[in-house]
């Protein structure tokens, strides 16, 4: 899986808010704190918005905020809000692709790509994130021998 700069900025700019104590956050505080250029930063928010994870106020005391508590929010659900399905194949999901010959279970191996981000990203939350507190089966992942090896 690619993580995108889209991805990456969302994430990030919701764990901010997760952090928050002090009411509605400025969207410059978010960018500044996280490095995230402005203008991109205040497209992604539109997303989020309109997937209802965050909620935002105009104004002198206006800013972002979530629109459910940290601990409801899945990794899963940010990804989606901004850059659709977790995995497809082609721009299809991987159940409506259809292959022959030798490539006949091809499609199996594309869903059961999809199951394993999905065992990940939708079981994290940021409250989950922010805590370091990833769940046994996750935290296993990242101790495999070759989990931190590139390729």
């Amino acid at each position: 899986m690619r993580v995108s700069a889209k991805v990456d900025y969302a994430v990030r700019a919701l764990l901010e808010l997760a952090v928050a104590e002090d009411g509605p956050v400025k969207g410059e505080r978010i960018a500044q704190a996280q490095d995230i250029p402005l203008k991109f930063l205040e497209n992604i928010l539109i997303d989020l918005r309109h997937a209802n994870i965050v909620r935002a106020q105009r104004g002198a005391v206006g800013g972002y905020w979530l629109a459910r508590p940290a601990n409801e929010v899945t990794l899963g659900e940010i990804i989606r809000a901004v850059e659709g399905p977790l995995a497809s194949v082609r721009g299809e999901p991987p159940e409506d692709v259809s292959y022959s010959g030798s490539a006949e279970h091809l499609r199996t191996v594309w869903v059961a790509v999809r199951a394993s981000l999905r065992s990940v990203v939708d079981e994290l939350t940021l409250a989950d994130v922010v805590a370091d507190r990833l769940p046994p089966h996750i935290r296993e992942l990242t101790e495999a021998p070759d989990a931190w090896l590139r390729r």
